[in-house]
This record gives C-alpha cells, structure tokens and sequence, in this order.
C-alpha cells in the first residue's frame, strides 16, 4: 500500500484553510556534529512535538523545557498529522524512550539523561521554527550540558 504524504499533507493543509501549499524544508547540506566525547559520558535529552500542556492554545504555544520528573503518563497527540490508521501513541515509550534511556544510563551506555526534556511545537511557518523555537531549544540544551538530542517528530 502507498501512502502518498506530501499529497495528504496538502491536503491536510487546505482543508484548514491555508491558501499556499506547504513548502517542505530544503536543505543543500546537512549539518552533522560527531561526538566531542564517548557515548558513556555523554548527557542525552529528548526533543518532541507531542504536546505537554494541552491547555495552552496552539496558535500561542513555544518551545519549553519541562523536567523528566513530571514527564505526563500520555502526551496530547490527537491534533498533530501522523498516520493514525497503522499506529497508535497509547504506549508512551514507543516515541518517548525516556524509561530506556534511564535504563541506558544505569548501565553506563550513555553517561546520564538530562534533567529537562523539550516540547517544540508542529508549526505550519519554518520561520517561527528556525528563528525562534529551534534557537530556544538549542540554548535550553546548552544549559543543561547535554551532548546529545534525539528529535521525535510527531
């Protein structure tokens, strides 16, 4: 079975109401950062688009940080695009492996997992993303010392 994305997520976006298709990143190059240090001494946190704090109105959402501590037992994912027909969000540890990642630094696989982790969220404007999120969330890291972000796009 072909899923046609780019065909769906137009359409996604006109029913909406927006009047120009999306226009899906283009990147000449990639940018890439090997480790400045092993694995086993690296802090590692994760960055997600599932929503945290569903009380807050998307059009005024932003980046925010929120402590592993107080990670919710589900994320708000109803309203983001991601094929809901073949897959589920109900597990929360199959697109948020925080328990792994604990797990991972108990035996000394990773070197810790930060104390934050961080909401970006799903935006129609790259702008807003590349100028204000992306920005917030890089210096959140950099406070926390973390050496190593996986992105989970939802």
């Amino acid at each position: 079975m072909k899923i046609e994305y780019i065909k769906r997520t137009r359409d996604y976006y006109r029913a909406q109401g927006f009047k120009q298709d999306y226009q899906w990143a283009s990147n000449n190059q990639t940018p890439f950062q090997p480790l400045l240090k092993p694995l086993t001494d690296s802090v590692v946190t994760l960055v997600t688009t599932a929503v945290t704090e569903p009380d807050i109105p998307k059009p005024i959402r932003a980046a925010k940080s929120y402590s592993f501590a107080s990670v919710p037992k589900a994320f708000e994912t109803s309203e983001l695009s991601w094929d809901k027909q073949t897959t589920h969000t109900r597990d929360r540890s199959s697109y948020f492996p925080m328990e792994i990642l604990q797990d991972l630094a108990a035996e000394g696989t990773i070197g810790a997992l930060a104390e934050r982790y961080h909401f970006v969220p799903t935006e129609y404007s790259q702008s807003n993303t590349i100028e204000k999120d992306a920005p917030a969330t890089v210096n959140a890291c950099l406070q926390d010392a973390v050496d190593v972000a996986i992105l989970i796009p939802l």
